[in-house]
């Protein structure tokens, strides 16, 4: 892709999904618009084995955004960072197509392993703020990570993550269009299993009352049986 068709590409994805944006040349100004430039510069010196300018150049765009992608992580089209500061992409991060990230987001390995150590994000993924996805391990295909996930295993396509350790909380969503991924619509699984709870408890009060409920006839009875031979 040509460094003209790169920005008009660029732009449309802010202004799509960024209402706060009010023209194209906003854009300009934007962290995502900045980071992703540098980055598609970075990256080709990368895969050319210019390391040292490929950092150069991405150590730059770091500078200016807050954002660090490494040269060398490899991204497909589309990808939406709002906001951005903090968010952390590495080396070996590979990430498909209509994917957005919010603040503070770690696409990060484990330790000092070699190879493969970071993971990778299928498409039409949402990942929210602060939420960490730790190992070589994939996210499925129109997955949601929800605000402040810690992720250390596979998610399946379609699913909702949430926690600390991340976990599947809803599977088997649908398709979801880009605009519809949202950081609010997610499930709260403590408050389910309180709810669970409650109505567990509630249910063996209830048991208890009829038991005590059950003596107490029995005890009436009985007395009454006792009279009646005296």
């Amino acid at each position: 892709m040509g460094i003209i068709r790169s920005i008009r590409e660029e732009i449309r994805i802010i202004r799509e999904r960024d209402p706060a944006i009010h023209s194209s040349m906003e854009v300009f100004l934007y962290p995502s618009f900045k980071v992703m430039m540098h980055y598609r510069v970075a990256h080709r010196l990368y895969e050319k084995g210019h390391f040292f300018w490929a950092r150069w150049v991405s150590q730059r765009g770091v500078r200016k955004t807050g954002i660090e992608i490494h040269p060398g992580a490899q991204i497909g089209k589309g990808l939406f960072i709002d906001h951005g500061n903090g968010v952390i992409i590495g080396e070996t991060t590979i990430i498909g197509d209509n994917v957005t990230l919010y603040q503070g987001v770690t696409l990060g390995g484990t330790g000092k392993e070699h190879g493969k150590r970071h993971p990778t994000i299928g498409n039409n993924v949402m990942i929210s703020a602060g939420a960490k996805v730790l190992g070589s391990f994939t996210i499925g295909d129109n997955s949601k990570i929800g605000a402040g996930s810690v992720v250390l295993s596979e998610v399946p396509p379609c699913s909702t993550v949430v926690g600390v350790p991340g976990r599947v909380v809803k599977r088997g969503n649908m398709a979801l269009p880009q605009e519809t991924l949202n950081q609010t619509d997610l499930p709260d699984p403590i408050k389910e299993d309180i709810v669970h709870l409650q109505h567990a408890n509630s249910e063996i009060v209830n048991r208890i009352l009829e038991l005590e409920q059950q003596i107490k006839d029995l005890k009436a009875a009985g007395e009454r049986q006792e009279g009646g031979e005296a």
